[in-house]
């Protein structure tokens, strides 16, 4: 898990207008350490992302820009961005301050750090260990560290599995608003072509007739649309992604999961597509 170095003699000057450059020794910040929050939270209760149109300023976006010696560009625009690597967290020490454009960062909301896509802009983070997939929206600077290529809010984190261990392998894919960023084939039943919506993700399999014995017995459950999403996995394989929706809302999400868990299927939860 990284401190980001965004924050990085954080929130300097070119990328936050109004603060000035700062040392890792001037109070910026209550905690010396990044850590979780020690209160449990549960991942239903971090909300979803819609990409929604943006306007974009100067701040967080002047390019190029320097960090310990070393030169970023700004990409001119986030389309047909897509990108493979490790993901890391950052918590409470940053919460409740300015990110890199202004706003300020909450660590139950999913949002990123990015080093070169514009700010604010929209990802598709997918887990490749687990196959669990969520939107973030991007408005912050960093990691800047050559072997990260995201920093995720906690939240983010935690919706994807890994807040526990720090790290984790993603996919990152660009989405313009109004677009679902979908990849791969589709298997054993054609997915819902509504973009933007809310599904409830009730397995992952490397073997597609596992996934399809899991999509029969849950229909039993729901009459929403159940189907499912392939697309290459870590190791170059496939994972075959059970989905339900789109349903409406997070209320019916909830509702949906307590009858799945019931039923012992899995531990489903929510994604955006």
């Amino acid at each position: 898990m990284s401190a980001p170095l965004r924050k990085l003699l954080l929130a300097l000057a070119l990328l936050a207008p109004g603060c000035g450059l700062l040392s890792s020794g001037d109070g910026r910040y209550a905690l010396e350490h990044d850590r979780a929050p020690k209160r449990r939270v549960d991942a239903d209760s971090i909300p979803e992302v819609r990409p929604v149109p943006v306007v974009r300023t100067e701040a967080g976006n002047r390019s190029p820009y320097t960090v310990l010696g070393k030169t970023y560009t700004v990409l001119p625009s986030e389309q047909g961005y897509s990108a493979r690597g490790v993901a890391s967290w950052y918590g409470e020490k940053f919460h409740g301050h300015k990110t890199s454009n202004g706003e300020t960062f909450d660590m139950y909301k999913a949002s990123a750090a990015h080093r070169s896509l514009p700010i604010p802009s929209f990802l598709r983070v997918t887990n490749l260990d687990n196959g669990r997939s969520i939107v973030v929206r991007v408005n912050d600077r960093g990691p800047f560290h050559d072997d990260r290529i995201i920093d995720l809010s906690w939240g983010a984190a935690l919706k994807l599995g890994f807040a526990d261990r720090g790290t984790a392998r993603v996919q990152l894919e660009a989405l313009a608003p109004g677009k679902s960023g979908r990849r791969g084939p589709k298997a054993g039943t054609t997915a819902p072509s509504v973009s933007g919506e809310l599904y409830l993700q009730v397995g992952a399999f490397a073997s597609l007739d596992s996934a399809r014995k899991l999509l029969r017995r849950v229909r039993q459950f729901t009459d929403r649309p159940v189907f499912i999403r392939s697309a290459p996995g870590r190791g170059g394989g496939v994972l075959h992604r059970v989905r339900i929706g789109p349903v409406q809302g997070e209320a019916e999400a909830r509702r949906l999961r307590r009858s799945l868990l019931a039923a012992q299927l899995g531990n489903p939860y929510t994604v955006s597509e």
